[in-house]
């Protein structure tokens, strides 16, 4: 594998194996996060870290995981005051098809090359370097991108059109939505009805009624609202608002996703937005 300079954006909790990953395969790479315990986690794992864009080296490719258009947003307008011609920006971010193509346009127009490739398999496949990459842009560019996506994970190709890979993880998102609150609402249940909770989950994830969101949130659903955070109440908040206004704009219909989307607003209504997102199973009765 060929080394390349990697200015990484985004050292958050998924950002961080992410970024890791880069540096273990010999990439010379630079993080970027405005966070202050963001960039010392990066220092003292030996990653070269700074607050702003602006602040990092010239790099062949920019890898863009932050958490919101509005971020992306501001990030691209800060890049193009300087000059981004001939870099890979490889967005990883969940921020929607209408947004990366905005975005996307504004750095083509300016000379960048862009991809869009969402990343799905949270914090845990992110460590182990097992995420699924859907990748969507021209062909040529996935594959000069491969040194940096393949640190990652599976690389899907998902179509040759920026917003292709957004609208997939839309797709995505809409599943992990739904199925977060039903993992939390199911063992709720079983809680009410007097159970062990834990050996229900034991039972029942291995069966016809498993999944990996219950597998993988289902024991942080059983700790407490300080169990460690590895995606939270704010990011699916944001997340199944993106899908809502996807479905809205192709006239779909998501009930179940109204209601997931419900009880992660009141989740983060009840002062759990920066929780683990496992804790909307705190929205239940007698689970607080």
């Amino acid at each position: 594998m060929s080394e390349s300079a990697v200015v990484f954006v985004g050292a958050g909790a998924i950002g961080r194996p992410m970024v890791s990953r880069v540096a273990a395969a010999g990439h010379t790479v630079v993080a970027v996060d405005p966070v202050p315990q963001a960039r010392e986690w990066a220092s003292d794992n030996g990653i070269p870290a700074v607050a702003a864009f602006a602040e990092a080296p010239r790099s062949e490719f920019v890898v863009v995981v932050v958490a919101t258009p509005g971020q992306l947003a501001a990030l691209v307008g800060e890049a193009l005051t300087g000059d981004v011609t001939g870099q890979r920006w490889i967005v990883m971010s969940t921020v929607g098809p209408d947004s990366v193509r905005e975005q996307a346009a504004r750095l083509t127009a300016a000379g960048a090359r862009v991809l869009d490739v969402p990343v799905t398999g949270g914090v845990a496949r992110a460590r182990t370097g097992e995420l699924t990459l859907f990748a969507s842009g021209p062909a040529d560019e996935i594959a000069a991108a491969r040194p940096v996506l393949d640190c990652f994970g599976t690389v899907r190709e998902v179509g040759a059109a920026i917003g292709d890979g957004q609208a997939i993880k839309v797709v995505n998102q809409h599943l992990c939505s739904v199925h977060i609150v039903a993992a939390a609402e199911a063992l709720a249940l079983a809680g009410r009805l007097g159970l062990d909770r834990e050996q229900v989950l034991s039972l029942v994830e291995q069966g016809a009624a498993g999944s990996w969101m219950l597998s993988d949130r289902g024991p942080r659903m059983l700790q407490g609202t300080d169990v460690e955070v590895t995606s939270t109440i704010g990011i699916f908040v944001k997340d199944s608002d993106l899908v809502a206004s996807a479905a809205r704009g192709a006239g779909a219909e998501t009930p179940l996703l109204d209601v997931a989307r419900e009880r992660y607003d009141r989740a983060a209504a009840a002062g759990l937005v920066q929780r683990d997102d496992s804790r909307v199973i705190e929205t239940y009765a007698g689970t607080e």
